[in-house]
C-alpha cells in the first residue's frame, strides 16, 4: 500500500562554468560566465522569488562564483574610470572606438552570433536582420568596407539584449526602451546596457543568499575547480563500471588525495566567504563518486552527496530490489546519497522545450504522481530532479519563462507532491537509508568515467598531466 503522506520532490539546479580567465593576464577568452549570469542565474532566482512556497537546491561551483565576482570588479572599475574590462566581447559593448582591422571586425561579428538561432536570434526581427548581414560578411570579407561602426554597435547591443534574463526584459523599462528603439544605438545607450549588466551581476549573490535565509533554497557546492575526484584518488576506479576499459600507462595521479582535499577545502573557503554559510551538501564534479570519495566527502563534514541514477543502478547488488528514489548509504561511509531520476530530469533537459508549458508540466507531474502512488514508503524516498541550471533554457521559448513559472506554481500547490530541499528532507523526515555494501564508481554521464578517460587521446592527456605534475613536484621540492 502506498504511503498517505506527500512524496518529497527536490529540484536541484547545477550552476557551473569552467575557468575562462588567463591566470597570468586576467583576460577572459570566452564570455559564458557573464552571459549565463545575466540570463539564467538571474531568471532562476526570479522564478523562486515569484513563488514563495517553492523550494529548490541550487549548486554553485566555487570557480564560477569567483568569476562572477571578478566581472563585478572589472565592470565597476571601468565605469568608475580606473580599470579595464578584460572580456573582449563585453569590453566592445562600451568602448567608443570599435575594432578597425578586418580580422577583429569579423571576429566580433562571429562572437555576436553565438546564440540560439531559433529562440534568441529569430525572436527579435532587428537582431535577425543584423545577424543575417553578419553571416554574409563572414563569407564576403572583401565587402567589410561597407560594414559601419553603427552596424557593429547595433549588433553588440542586440547580442546582449538577446542574452538578458526574461524576468528583466519584462520588468526593466530601460531594456524595453532599447528593444523598442531597435537600432542606431548611441554610446550612452551601450553604456546604459553595461550598467544594467552590472546591476544584474551584483544582485546575484544577495538574491540567492536571501532565498537561502528564508528557507526557499538550499545552497550547495562542487569541488573548487571541478576536478573528477574519484580519478584523482584512483585512476583505476574507472574499471569499476567498465571492466574492459583501456587505461593510461600511469594509474596514479601524484598526490591525488591531497589535491582532492585541496579542491574541497578551497571550495568551502570560497563558498563560505561568498554566502556566509557552510553547505550541508555536495554535487561532486560531473556527479563523480566512488567509495573512497564518499569517505573523503564525509571527512570534510558534508552530510549529503548526489549523483546520477546510472551510478545507483550499477551499484545495486540486486537491480530493482529497492526504490530508486530512496536515500542510500554505501559501506561504512557516513554520508547520505541521493540519485538523480535520469528519465524525468532528461525530459526537462531534452524533451519539453518544444512542448506547450502547461502540457509539459502536466506530463511531468503525471510521471511523478505515478511514482508517488507506487512508492510504499514515501518517508524514506525523494524524487530527485537534477540538471544544469543554465544550458537547457535557451532551447525553450522565452528562456523557459512559462515552463518554470508553471512548474513551480503547480508543484507548490500539489496535494501529493511536496517540494523540499535535501537538508530539509533529512531534518524533517529522518529517513532510514537503504544500505549497499559498496558503491561502483561512476559519474552522472552514463554511470561511467568514459567521457574523461579510456580512449587513446584521453589517456594520453592523463599521461601528460601526470608527467607535468611529477615534474612540478620535483622542481618544487
Amino acid at each position: 500500500m502506498p504511503d498517505k503522506q506527500p512524496m518529497s520532490v527536490v529540484l536541484m539546479w547545477h550552476m557551473h562554468q569552467p575557468e575562462y580567465r588567463n591566470l597570468r593576464t586576467g583576460t577572459v577568452h570566452l564570455p559564458w560566465t557573464y552571459l549565463h549570469a545575466i540570463k539564467d542565474y538571474v531568471d532562476m532566482a526570479a522564478h523562486l522569488e515569484a513563488v514563495p512556497q517553492a523550494r529548490a537546491v541550487v549548486n554553485f561551483a566555487p570557480i564560477l562564483l569567483e568569476q562572477i565576482e571578478d566581472y563585478v570588479e572589472q565592470i565597476t572599475a571601468y565605469l568608475e574610470g580606473h580599470g579595464a574590462i578584460r572580456d573582449p566581447v563585453l569590453a566592445e559593448l562600451a568602448e567608443p572606438a570599435l575594432p578597425g582591422n578586418e580580422t577583429a571586425r569579423l571576429r566580433l561579428m562571429q562572437d555576436c552570433l553565438r546564440a540560439n538561432k531559433e529562440r534568441m536570434i529569430e525572436r527579435f526581427e532587428p537582431y535577425q536582420r543584423l545577424a543575417t548581414m553578419a553571416e554574409w560578411y563572414q563569407t564576403h570579407p572583401e565587402s567589410l568596407i561597407y560594414a559601419s561602426n553603427q552596424f557593429l554597435a547595433d549588433l553588440l547591443v542586440w547580442y546582449h539584449l538577446s542574452w538578458m534574463a526574461e524576468s528583466v526584459r519584462r520588468s526593466d523599462t530601460r531594456i524595453q526602451r532599447l528593444q523598442d528603439k531597435a537600432g542606431n544605438f548611441t554610446l550612452h545607450e551601450r553604456r546604459e546596457l553595461l550598467h544594467i549588466i552590472l546591476e544584474q551581476m551584483q544582485s546575484l549573490v544577495p538574491r540567492y543568499r536571501e532565498l537561502a535565509e528564508r528557507g526557499q533554497v538550499e545552497l550547495c557546492m562542487s569541488p573548487y575547480a571541478h576536478p573528477i575526484v574519484p580519478l584523482l584518488l584512483d585512476i583505476t576506479s574507472a574499471r569499476e563500471a567498465m571492466s574492459d576499459i583501456h587505461l593510461p600507462v600511469t594509474t596514479d595521479y601524484p598526490g591525488g588525495e591531497a589535491r582532492a582535499q585541496w579542491h574541497l577545502q578551497k571550495g568551502l573557503e570560497s563558498f563560505e566567504r561568498v554566502f556566509g554559510r557552510k553547505p550541508a551538501g555536495l554535487w561532486p564534479s560531473e556527479g563523480g563518486i566512488s567509495q573512497p570519495a564518499l569517505k573523503l566527502f564525509a571527512d570534510n563534514d558534508f552530510r549529503w552527496v548526489a549523483s546520477g541514477g546510472s551510478v545507483l543502478h550499477n551499484s545495486h547488488d540486486t537491480p530493482g530490489k529497492s526504490c530508486s528514489h530512496h536515500v542510500y548509504r554505501f559501506g561504512d561511509a557516513p554520508i547520505d546519497c541521493f540519485f538523480r531520476d535520469d528519465g524525468l530530469s532528461d525530459l526537462i533537459g531534452f524533451t519539453y522545450s518544444d512542448w506547450h508549458a502547461e502540457d509539459a508540466v502536466g506530463n511531468f507531474i503525471e510521471h511523478m504522481e505515478n511514482i508517488a502512488n507506487a512508492c510504499p514508503n514515501r518517508n524514506d524516498c525523494v524524487i530527485s530532479i537534477i540538471l544544469d541550471g543554465e544550458n537547457a533554457w535557451e532551447y525553450y521559448p522565452e528562456n523557459g519563462y512559462y515552463f518554470l513559472n508553471q512548474l513551480y506554481r503547480s508543484l507548490a500547490e500539489h496535494p501529493l507532491l511536496q517540494l523540499t530541499t535535501y537538508e530539509q528532507f533529512l531534518a524533517e523526515k529522518s529517513p532510514r537509508p537503504a544500505h549497499e555494501e559498496k558503491l561502483v564508481a561512476g559519474s552522472w554521464v552514463y554511470g561511467t568515467f568514459s567521457t574523461w578517460i579510456g580512449d587513446s587521446e584521453k589517456n594520453r592527456g592523463w599521461e601528460i598531466l601526470v608527467e607535468a605534475k611529477r615534474t612540478f613536484d620535483e622542481q618544487l621540492a
